[in-house]
């Protein structure tokens, strides 16, 4: 599996709490706000060995705003604000 960094956003629905990575559109839930992020690891981790099963993981990271550094490590995107808003 190809190592990559991403962002971990969290939040609590009810008694489960959720992790969500932007980047990839993909999330998990666990009891604990840990346990939603192990969980999350492992759904990103699945996610990525499928895709480069399916040879799709190139243009799935690319499509995500990943690029490759130098040395051909992916870099994610930057996450560079989060705020809550009302109208």
């Amino acid at each position: 599996m190809v190592p990559i960094e991403f962002d971990i956003m969290v939040f609590k629905e009810n008694d489960t709490y959720v992790a969500y990575c932007p980047e990839l559109d993909v999330s998990s839930c666990g009891k604990n706000i840990e346990h939603a992020k192990q969980m999350l690891k492992t759904a990103v981790g699945l996610f990525l060995e499928e895709a480069e099963k399916m040879g799709t993981l190139k243009d799935i990271l690319e499509e995500a705003n990943y690029v490759k550094d130098k040395s051909g490590k992916w870099m994610p995107p930057k996450l560079v604000a989060t705020e809550l808003a009302s109208i």
